[in-house]
């Protein structure tokens, strides 16, 4: 099956760059597409700093709908934005008091490939983080996905005034230019063996791949509630054998970075209390925190002839997450048959994927609703478990091409988070509402596109969201809606 390779490299023009990132994109283009992606044809995409968000979110959800294998290669620095103190990925025009605005959030690389099967993604990443990244990373980890294979490293701040080179990603480019591609763990290792000292001090990001399932992208939700995402090491040479501690570094620590230990690659390390992984460290726990404004819209989505136009500016929502806490939802009552034929330890969520991908849409719905029941019941209705089958609810709907049940329960999601206490302007709140108001915009039906419109006006009178304008959007969608003739 042909692949498909993502080449992103990027980060601020002037002072702030960190780290010289384009300057790894002639090496990676010299290897033959074939070798980058390990299949026996493949197509190549390549962004070398790009200056808007929204330019490499496009080509994020391009590259994420292709049905095969998908390599994604990203060099640059990391930023964390000053009000949710979340990651983004630096770009051209990216300074430390724009980042919530000109950066790429991390989680939108995350959220864009978490429909695709599991196996069928692999990230190499090749980071520098800012001082404040590096300080966040320190109970943190950078979290791409939970069915991705992601490898690579994390390096610290360089001295001032220095530009860093990628050094791990041109090492991996240095060796797919022999034409013969090793098995990304080994491929990974040879990199790091080949770095040496000059690694020492880094974080190394290893998720080892998944069982691979290629298919066609429509369809899927691989949600993996009991799955840890990538697991962050302090760096060493991979030679290195298990419980020897090298030497110094040969570069100078920075302020507030990991001390080195030699851990065994792919094994996973204590993290201090309260450090995430990119989901809730108990049971209970609010989920990690989403991206706190929706990308602009891509433009306005046609309609049939004879209905109305109203996706407005929400058009091009882009997914937002939908967060589990870790352990499995207690299993509701299930008939006698579908115990036998089904194993008790089975992520619940694999079997209404698979429902999805069989076209059985009532059947995947039917079983998130019982989940969704369940969880209800154990930690009560307003609770995260709870909430999180309410969102694979509402993302199945969307599935089923419903978008008017998919609104519904995005409204009922936010009006259940604002009655539990959850402020207006949280996250899980936001989500929901812009959600909510995404699916609206799909909406065919005039007497049901008005029925929503006019609870998500009213919705929207407390949950304005970060863009500007959202409720007069509403409203004039919701004129136009009562001018026309039913």
């Amino acid at each position: 099956m042909p692949g498909t390779v993502l080449l992103l490299a990027a980060s601020p023009v002037g002072r702030g760059r960190l780290v010289d990132a384009a300057s790894v994109l002639p090496v990676l283009a010299a290897v033959p597409p074939a070798v980058l992606s390990g299949t026996d044809t493949a197509t190549v995409v390549e962004l070398a700093d790009p200056l808007e968000p929204q330019a490499v979110l496009t080509r994020l959800r391009a590259v994420a709908a292709t049905p095969g294998p998908l390599t994604v290669f990203v060099t640059g620095q990391l930023a964390l934005d000053r009000r949710q103190h979340l990651p983004h990925l630096a770009l051209a025009r990216t300074t430390p008091a724009t980042v919530r605005y000109t950066a790429l959030p991390w989680q939108w690389i995350r959220e864009e490939f978490r429909l695709r099967s599991p196996g069928s993604t692999t990230l190499f990443l090749d980071l520098h983080a800012d001082a404040d990244s590096w300080g966040w990373l320190r109970t943190h980890a950078l979290d791409s996905g939970r069915n991705n294979t992601v490898f690579g490293r994390i390096a610290p701040p360089p001295s001032r005034r220095t530009v860093a080179a990628p050094a791990y990603m041109k090492t991996i480019a240095t060796i797919l230019r022999s034409g013969w591609r090793p098995p990304v763990e080994q491929l990974h290792q040879q990199a790091f063996t080949r770095l040496g000292p000059e690694a020492y001090g880094d974080l190394v990001l290893t998720v080892p791949p998944l069982p691979t399932s290629v298919g066609p992208a429509p369809g899927r939700l691989p949600y993996r509630p009991e799955q840890q995402p990538a697991v962050v090491a302090p760096a060493q040479p991979v030679a290195a054998p298990v419980g020897v501690v090298p030497g110094p570094p040969s570069r100078p620590e920075q302020p507030g970075s990991p001390a080195p230990g030699v851990v065994a690659p792919a094994q996973p390390v204590a993290v201090p209390a309260g450090a995430t992984l990119g989901l809730p460290s108990r049971p209970g726990q609010p989920p990690s925190q989403a991206p706190d404004r929706a990308p602009q819209a891509a433009g306005a989505a046609s309609s049939p002839s004879g209905d109305l136009q109203r996706s407005g500016v929400y058009g091009a929502v882009p997914p937002m997450p939908v967060a589990a806490p870790v352990g499995v939802v207690p299993e509701p009552p299930r008939p006698q048959a579908e115990v036998a034929a089904s194993s008790p330890a089975q992520d619940p969520h694999v079997r209404v994927t698979a429902a999805v991908q069989a076209g059985r849409h009532q059947e995947a719905d039917a079983l998130a609703a019982a989940h969704e029941q369940a969880a209800g019941r154990a930690h009560g209705p307003a609770s995260e478990q709870a909430l999180h089958w309410s969102e694979v609810r509402a993302d199945l709907a969307m599935f089923a091409r419903d978008p008017a049940r998919s609104c519904r329960i995005w409204l009922t999601v936010a009006e259940t988070r604002l009655a539990a206490g959850q402020a207006p302007d949280s996250p899980g709140v936001e989500r929901a509402v812009d959600r909510a108001h995404h699916q609206w915009g799909q909406v065919r039906d005039k007497s049901r596109a008005q029925e929503l419109g006019t609870l998500l006006a009213r919705l929207r009178t407390r949950v304005p969201g970060r863009r500007p304008g959202a409720l007069e959007n509403v409203r004039k969608q919701l004129r136009e809606l009562q001018a026309t003739p039913f």
